[in-house]
């Protein structure tokens, strides 16, 4: 049994240590996606509405041409880009089931505040409309998904090699009022959420679609 002088150092060290432990290492606490409802995600009444009707047309699309008719990812990209604004939407109980942030592109201007929006090859900035997720490969970011647009004005998605992918410089919670960073034009997002998105796309037995809108 440690003498009285040296229990009382011990303890000090340990309260000194435990909140450094909470805000170097940030351990994650969350609930497996089936568990998860629209509750439990901080969305206004007007976002949630939007991405209803949005995922209503989305899955009427599917239907007709043999994409999955029962989970789309959304991107609203209206919101700032500090909040969360890719969301995994399940059409079938219209609620969301993930939310993360996402990057928008920098049309090559260093950095962009605002999103805009591009099909011209090399533009940097991000592309909006309806994408078809293809199959991971490993890149200079590890582990992406093509994107294939699917509209006319971004038909050069694919030429311009628009992906899903992760980066360290997208953070895993809210920090609106400030921007987050800038990507090329892909769709960027957190190294956790790309982590939560995979087994949706890679389990799912018909392609997954993403919509882009503003």
């Amino acid at each position: 049994m440690l003498p009285k002088t040296g229990l009382t150092v011990l303890l000090t060290i340990l309260a000194f240590l435990t909140p450094l432990y909470f805000f170097w290492y940030k351990p994650k606490f969350e609930m497996p996606i089936k568990q998860r409802s629209e509750a439990t995600i901080k969305s206004s009444p007007e976002t949630v509405a939007r991405l209803k009707a949005k995922s209503e047309l989305l899955k009427n699309f599917a239907r007709k041409n043999n994409y999955n008719e029962e989970i789309c990812f959304l991107i609203d990209m209206s919101i700032e880009s500090g909040k969360k604004r890719f969301f995994v939407f399940d059409t079938r109980n219209d609620s969301i089931l993930l939310s993360g942030l996402v990057a928008h592109g920098s049309c090559n201007d260093g950095f962009k505040p605002e999103p805009a929006f591009s099909n011209k090859i090399n533009s940097g900035c991000s592309c909006a409309g309806k994408f078809k997720i293809g199959r991971p490969y490993v890149g200079n970011f590890g582990v992406a998904y093509k994107l294939y647009g699917l509209d006319s004005f971004n038909s050069n998605a694919f030429k311009r090699t628009v992906v899903l992918h992760s980066y360290t410089c997208v953070p895993e919670q809210e920090i609106d009022p400030l921007p987050i960073c800038n990507s090329r034009g892909c769709p960027m997002v957190s190294t956790r959420f790309l982590e939560q998105l995979k087994p949706v796309i890679n389990h799912s037995k018909k392609p997954v679609l993403l919509w882009i809108f503003d």
